[in-house]
């Protein structure tokens, strides 16, 4: 089944001439429609279908068990609230790492089935067969190096990437490729800052960091966890701009105080 695609207000070439411009990038994650409603109406740039709805949303340790279809149903829900943002949804675990039919086939589907503006493919040399395809087709690619989540069995863990010199240079040449490539931007994640630097001044494309530094052309965080909504979860980069886990809690308890004493509802609260 496919949906009605729109051309919203951010697009690839808004994004060219915001870093040709100097003007920094927004990004934030969302994965279902009211929170991509407020997200979008609070003047985000880039909202991210992130394979982290399997953290996020379904209580996974990692981003691999997450399905095309479970994706598919996140996007669509995020577009139907997204007025302006540009709408990116993350490849899952496996549908790149193969025959590149299957990864061109997956990004259609996303692409016709969620009404979205591009998807994001985690890896840079080993995965541009697959990329190239993607863009042939006429679909934008956002790019992701550094930590990339659904390596992490083969990373060992989700420590600071790039810190020794064959990395940083095999990085370097990755975002240069992916650049050459077409692809429209790239998140670099949990990289040391001056690389990410250095790797925004040599590519064309717009670069988007996480825990990589304020040298990249934005930034992206977990909604979840900048509104301070899961509690303990606090890594260096990560500011929080508020405690919705404190917020939501106190309410919830109040709530149920007040259908335990019967206060709620009262008579005006009443048919």
């Amino acid at each position: 089944m496919s949906v009605e695609s729109k051309v919203r207000a951010v697009t690839t070439a808004t994004l060219a001439k915001m870093k040709h411009e100097g003007e920094k990038i927004a990004m934030l994650t969302a994965y279902d429609f009211t929170m991509a409603k407020i997200v979008d109406g609070a003047g985000i740039d880039i909202i991210l279908v992130g394979d982290s709805a399997a953290n996020v949303m379904a209580g996974h340790t990692t981003t691999l068990p997450i399905t095309l279809d479970q994706m598919i149903y996140h996007a669509a829900s995020v577009v139907r609230g997204t007025e302006r943002a540009f709408v990116v949804v993350d490849m899952p675990f496996g549908t790149c790492s193969g025959d590149e039919r299957v990864a061109l086939e997956a990004a259609i589907r996303i692409m016709k089935e969620t009404g979205a503006d591009g998807v994001k493919i985690e890896g840079g040399e080993e995965l541009l067969p697959c990329i190239k395809k993607i863009i042939a087709a006429g679909i934008p690619v956002m790019g992701h190096l550094g930590l990339t989540p659904q390596s992490i069995h083969q990373l060992g863990g989700y420590g600071l990437r790039a810190k020794e010199e064959a990395e940083a240079e095999k990085l370097l040449r990755d975002a240069q490729l992916l650049d050459e490539a077409g692809c429209f931007a790239m998140v670099m994640e949990k990289i040391p800052a001056a690389l990410a630097e250095r790797v925004t001044r040599s590519v064309s494309m717009p670069t988007i960091g996480i825990g990589a530094g304020a040298g990249c052309d934005g930034q992206v965080l977990v909604v979840h966890d900048m509104l301070g909504m899961n509690k303990g979860f606090k890594p260096k980069f990560l500011r929080q701009y508020a405690d919705l886990h404190a917020v939501m809690t106190d309410a919830i308890g109040r709530y149920v105080g007040d259908v335990k004493s019967g206060d709620f509802p009262n008579e005006q609260e009443q048919y």
